[in-house]
């Protein structure tokens, strides 16, 4: 079975493993889940940083829009549930789209805002990205493998072998990282 995973903000904005979470959930290996105000969060996060410009922000969310056009759980049911999270309040949205959205999983580097006893009772478990990469490399290895190589060969600005994008996405997610790389 197919599972779903909530991405918080935290790892919608770091690119490489933005693009890496959203690759491999392209491959059908997971149904990746989201709210406007987590891509807000992102996107305004993004573009305070200087990482992005507003159309850069933009552009971004309408191509993880466009490609997983089901992944959005609405406000309106985000808000029907979020009185009922005890997790750190600015996050308890998050965990809200979670149980809105059916998800078993919160994709998150925050994980001390997702504790176990205000995510048990919804049987949502918070990973860091490391450990939920890895999840889906030990169950899928080479289905992840071919994922993370088509997007280093899609990468062109600059252009990227798998392992220098491996290199760079083991500053966030390094056991993952080094397990592909001894692929």
């Amino acid at each position: 079975m197919i599972s779903s995973a909530v991405l918080d903000a935290s790892v919608i904005y770091p690119l490489p493993l933005r693009d890496t979470l959203l690759c491999i959930a392209e491959a059908g290996l997971y149904e990746p889940c989201w709210s406007k105000r987590i891509l807000d969060e992102a996107t305004s996060n993004l573009i305070a940083d200087g990482r992005a410009t507003e159309a850069q922000a933009h552009h971004m969310l309408e191509a993880m829009l466009g490609a997983f056009d089901f992944a959005a759980v609405s406000a309106e049911e985000v808000a029907s549930v979020e009185p009922q999270m005890t997790n750190d309040p600015k996050d308890r949205h998050v965990l809200a789209t979670a149980v809105a959205g059916d998800a078993q999983t919160i994709v998150t580097l925050d994980l001390k805002h997702f504790p176990r006893d205000a995510c048990e009772p919804f049987a949502v478990g918070p990973l860091h990205p490391d450990a939920f990469l890895l999840d889906l490399y030990d169950r899928y290895p080479q289905a992840t493998y071919d994922a993370v190589e088509r997007q280093a060969a899609a990468l062109t600005r600059p252009p990227m072998t798998i392992d220098e994008l491996l290199d760079r996405l083991a500053a966030t997610v390094p056991t993952f990282a080094h397990a592909l790389l001894t692929f």
